[in-house]
């Protein structure tokens, strides 16, 4: 009897020497340690029945030979598609891998109870549905906008140009001249100045027309006529003219949407100059100057020059400039035929600050923000 239990414990110790010796060769070609394996519980019953290694104990190629691996080999793969796959066709786990009933590992965590998970769940909505805290204005946004940034979109140049003009000291807001940087301004309200000129930082427009002879002085006109309307076609708001010319009386007409601009431009109030350039017939008497300027007796009243002068004379031909002040219809026409010198042609060169320089006959071009600040000063805004 002890020999047979000698022969059995050196048989036990053969056999764990040979897979120790095993196990390190499957831990040297990566392969799990048999314990670590899935297996198959099911794949015991029927013919040719796995043995503790997962092969089969038939040895055929269907029955877990070296091809097919039986769960041993998918195991040690780390599981094929679908799922561990066994070698043996019988037994609840053959066919179909998972389907064949549940194959729970040992690293796999129990299933948690729903009502945890609702728990979990509801923990997670109260935390993200708390009120965000309010930071300071510092670290927050702050109201308006920086004044360099306001400078820059109203054209006055880059944001680096109009933070030099902040750092020359030739910015004011409110009056009061801006000395640093990054100060906030709300465009709408606060009056903001460059060199003394009124910046238009709102969403206004501002254009200068040289209106062409036969023009009629009006957006739309019921008779099909040309108008001013025709040539600010296509755009985003609505403009209107500042004041009128007569239809066949070319030059400077202004057209903007800034109504309180357009209203003190014509109003006799704020008397802003207008200049005309008139061909006229000579011979010209010395002194039509001077009764031009102490006023010419019209059918409404009284009408007087601001300025007069000869501008050029080629033989009976005359081109002459006045200046005035006034806007009522015809009044320079009206002027110079009561003074006995109908006019030939008739232009505007200029309306108050606005010159119509080389602007060539029905261009529209839009004025510089210098031109507009001019205007805004005249008539005190």
């Amino acid at each position: 009897m002890r020999s047979s239990g000698r022969n059995n414990d050196s048989g036990r110790g053969n056999y764990r020497g040979a897979g120790n010796q095993r196990d390190e060769k499957q831990q040297r070609a990566g392969r799990p340690r048999p314990e670590e394996r899935r297996y198959d519980v099911g794949g015991t019953g029927g013919p040719g029945g796995k043995d503790e290694r997962g092969g089969s104990k038939g040895g055929g190629p269907k029955s877990g030979g070296p091809k097919s691996g039986g769960s041993r080999g998918a195991a040690a793969r780390g599981g094929a598609k679908g799922g561990p796959r066994t070698g043996a066709k019988s037994g609840p786990g053959a066919k179909g891998g998972p389907k064949g009933g549940p194959q729970r590992g040992r690293g796999q965590a129990p299933a948690r109870p729903r009502e945890y998970d609702a728990q979990v769940e509801e923990r997670n909505r109260a935390r993200h549905n708390k009120p965000q805290a309010k930071t300071p204005k510092t670290f927050g946004d702050q109201e308006g906008e920086r004044l360099q940034k306001v400078l820059a979109r109203a054209g006055m140049g880059s944001r680096r140009a109009c933070e030099e003009l902040i750092d020359q000291a030739r910015v004011e807001v409110n009056g009061q001249i801006v000395m640093e940087q990054g100060v906030r301004v709300d465009p709408e309200k606060d009056e903001i100045k460059v060199d003394g000129l009124t910046v238009a930082t709102q969403s206004y427009l501002f254009f200068a027309l040289n209106k062409p002879a036969g023009v009629v002085s009006t957006m739309e006109d019921p008779d099909g006529r040309q108008c001013l309307g025709d040539y600010v076609t296509n755009r985003e708001t609505r403009l209107f003219h500042v004041g009128r010319l007569d239809t066949e009386t070319e030059g400077i007409i202004l057209l903007t949407n800034h109504g309180e601009l357009a209203h003190r431009l014509t109003h006799p109030r704020y008397g802003v100059k207008k200049t005309y350039l008139a061909a006229i017939q000579g011979p010209l008497p010395r002194d039509l100057g001077k009764q031009l300027k102490d006023g010419i007796q019209l059918e409404d009243g009284y009408a007087r020059a601001d300025h007069f002068r000869v501008v050029e004379n080629t033989g009976k031909n005359y081109l002459v400039e006045v200046t005035l002040h006034e806007g009522r219809k015809h009044i320079v026409r009206r002027m110079l035929s009561e003074a006995g010198f109908p006019v030939d042609k008739l232009v505007r060169t200029s309306f108050g600050p606005i010159a119509l320089g080389d602007q060539k006959s029905g261009w529209l071009r839009r004025m510089t923000n210098t031109e507009v600040g001019m205007l805004m000063r005249e008539v005190e805004l």
